[in-house]
This record gives C-alpha cells, sequence and structure tokens, in this order.
C-alpha cells in the first residue's frame, strides 16, 4: 500500500480541551498552555471547553480524534464539576462507544507538591478507558530529580501518566503554577497533537477495525432506557447531539 503523499489527507486533526478550573483559576492556565502547545503542530485543529459550557458542545466533542481532560486535584481527587461532566458521559456516549479509539490525555494542579495528584489522573484514565479511549502519557522523563536539578525543570514533578502541576497558594495567580509546568503542559499538549494527526493519516491507511457509535448486540439504545428515574434523576439529559 502506497503511502499518503504529503498534503493528500487534508483533513485537520481535531483536539479538544475539556476542563474545570476553580478556586484562582490555576487549572484554566494550565488549559490554556496545553491547547497553546497543541496549536504548534500544523493541521491541527485546536479547542478549549470549560465544563460549563460542554452541553453546547457534543458535537465537537464527539468529532474530535484527541480529547484532554483538566481537573484542579481536589481532597484528593477530580473536582465535583468535572465530575459531572464525567458522568454525563454515563448514558449513550459509554453505551454506543461514541468516542472508541479516539486519544485521551490528562492534566491536574494542587496546591501540595503531592496533593495525592496521582490519584486524579488515575480517575481521569479510569473515565477515558470506559469510554474506550486510547491514553497517552507525558513524553519526557521528569526533572528536579537530583541536588542539580531545580524548579525550572520540565516535568519537574515527575508524573508520566499526565502533567502535574503545582501552585503555591501565597503567590499571585499570574505566577502559579511557574513557567516550567506550563511549558511542560504546552508540550504534552504538542505530543497529543502530533500523534492525533498521525492516527487521523493512519485511519486512512489502515481502515477499518472495531468502529464507534456502535452499541454491541443486546444491549439497549441508552442507559436511560433501562434505569429506572428513580436512579437517574430526572435532570439528566440524554440528548448528546450523538452522530447518526
Amino acid at each position: 500500500m502506497a503511502l499518503l503523499s504529503a498534503g493528500e489527507d487534508s483533513r485537520p486533526a481535531m483536539v479538544t480541551i475539556v476542563y474545570f478550573s476553580g478556586y484562582r483559576g490555576a487549572t484554566g492556565r494550565l488549559a490554556a498552555a496545553v491547547a497553546a502547545g497543541a496549536a504548534r503542530v500544523p493541521d491541527v485543529d485546536v479547542r478549549s471547553i470549560a465544563v460549563e459550557d460542554v452541553n453546547n458542545n457534543w458535537a465537537r466533542l464527539h468529532a474530535s480524534d484527541a480529547l484532554i481532560f483538566g481537573s484542579p486535584t481536589y481532597v484528593g481527587a477530580v473536582a465535583a464539576r468535572f465530575k459531572e461532566f464525567i458522568e454525563s458521559c454515563a448514558g449513550d456516549v459509554w453505551v454506543r462507544r461514541v468516542w472508541l479509539n479516539k486519544l485521551a490525555g490528562g492534566f491536574t494542579v494542587s496546591s501540595g507538591r503531592s496533593g495525592d495528584k496521582l490519584n486524579c489522573l488515575m480517575d481521569l484514565v479510569v473515565f477515558a478507558m470506559q469510554m474506550g479511549l486510547i491514553w497517552v502519557p507525558v513524553p519526557i522523563t521528569g526533572g528536579n530529580y537530583s541536588s542539580k536539578g531545580s524548579e525550572s525543570d520540565l516535568n519537574r514533578m515527575a508524573g508520566y501518566l499526565g502533567v502535574m502541576a503545582q501552585a503555591n497558594i501565597d503567590e499571585p495567580a499570574d505566577d502559579a503554577p511557574p513557567s516550567s509546568d506550563l511549558e511542560t503542559a504546552a508540550l504534552y499538549g504538542a505530543h497529543v497533537s502530533w500523534n492525533a494527526r498521525r492516527m487521523v493519516v493512519g485511519r486512512r491507511l489502515v481502515p477499518g477495525g472495531l468502529e464507534p457509535g456502535l452499541a454491541p448486540a443486546g444491549l439497549p439504545e441508552t442507559l436511560f432506557d433501562t434505569l429506572p428515574t428513580a436512579i437517574l434523576g430526572t435532570n439528566i439529559p440524554n440528548d448528546r447531539n450523538l452522530p447518526g
């Protein structure tokens, strides 16, 4: 099979950052850095969406080739507002495997050096696995491992599952997290973006396999068809602008 020539696959890859930012806006600054890094890659369409705006952007999420999730670490876990977004995907998006085989990544920030940020990232990874996504790790080794390291090192928190940032609570909001964390986030965004671009071209080269949007035989069309209102609640929407 001949390789595609330059420009033959003209569709840009779509990378979407979905995040919640509260308190002092540190996660929002990380999201902006991830988006800036992702935009460094040619032929990639990048957009950031706060969880508050997700209901107006389901079509964008479904069309994306990569989804990067961001939440502050609150009490050792994802923020409640981001968890609401996760649970909003528990119906059609999950059952119909709408996001199957898309790329995924994640980032988080806490005030503490640890702050149990790993647990927050694990929440994001498990969510991604439930949705059938393919997780992308941080591509560089950790910095600040020795006495010769510094706070200016990229990946100073030595996170590999996703970007781990730290923001001192007594510093101005514009200075926390520091530039090294923001540049690590940008590098991660570019890494996910490059792989999303490769995926777009690769799907043309190697078509087939399991496709998103198809519920396994025997499952109901939606989760909402099977669980009683007493469990789901009355205010959970089941319209996700699903394709097809």
